[in-house]
């Protein structure tokens, strides 16, 4: 199947440049140029992939990325005219899974939508993989009040479940598997988004902040997945 790109851009000939790009690259494209409509299109649509301006009317980037990952996992890619760290970190704590500074390479553009959706392609086969081996083996790993059950690709504390990401679902279960191991951030990388993402180590400190939050009786003091001085992160259930 065609798989979607929707731009919202409201800049008219970057977002005609991106259009011909993209349908040469044979992708279906969605245009909008305001954050309150782009929003309501990517809720219509369900596009598998969107590119985000973060200077829009309506609503900028940044919100319009909040008000998205309340309900969807969809990957986004950032756009921004500024190079400043800050602007790149906001953007990936709210929910961006890689950004581009203006001016870009289109063909380096193209290469993080692929490899995007490829990593999005491979999550979902990979859960569809586990899926169908935890139903012959019946995995359910414990942690006093919290479960992964890969059973049904499912969290839960405290008998209840938790609304995760596909990502972070992913990067609890590899955590859990390797409970009391030191893991560095090159090696949550290599096995939790794979050898060809093409972004760095700070996403494993978001991801890992995002699961805190959900998991740990006091993120701000966290007791399940604790940080390694100098090295990266250790699972203690």
């Amino acid at each position: 199947m065609t798989e979607t790109v929707l731009v919202v851009e409201d800049e008219p000939a970057l977002q005609e440049t991106l259009a011909y790009n993209l349908r040469q690259a044979g992708y279906r494209v969605l245009l909008c140029g305001d954050g309150l409509e782009g929003l309501q299109l990517a809720r219509q649509e369900t596009p598998d992939l969107i590119l985000l301006d973060v200077m829009l009317p309506g609503i900028d980037g940044f919100e319009f990325c909040r008000r998205l990952r309340r309900e969807s996992s969809v990957p986004v890619l950032m756009l921004t005219a500024r190079s400043d760290e800050i602007d790149r970190v906001v953007g990936l704590e709210v929910g961006a899974d890689d950004y581009l500074t203006k001016p870009f390479s289109m063909r380096e553009l193209l290469a993080r939508i692929t490899a995007q959706l490829r990593r999005t392609r491979l999550v979902r086969e990979e859960l569809q993989r586990l899926q169908q081996a935890a139903e012959n083996e019946g995995a359910v790993l414990r942690f006093g009040d919290l479960e992964v059950d890969e059973i049904r690709h499912e969290v839960r504390l405290r008998g209840q479940p938790l609304a995760l990401k596909p990502q972070e679902y992913k990067l609890l279960r590899f955590f859990a598997r390797h409970r009391g191991q030191m893991l560095s951030r090159e090696q949550i990388l290599q096995n939790v988004w794979g050898w060809d993402f093409l972004g760095d180590s700070r996403t494993v400190d978001v991801h890992v902040r995002w699961l805190r939050r959900k998991i740990e009786p006091d993120p701000a003091h966290p007791v399940r997945i604790v940080t390694v001085r100098g090295g990266g992160y250790r699972f203690e259930g």
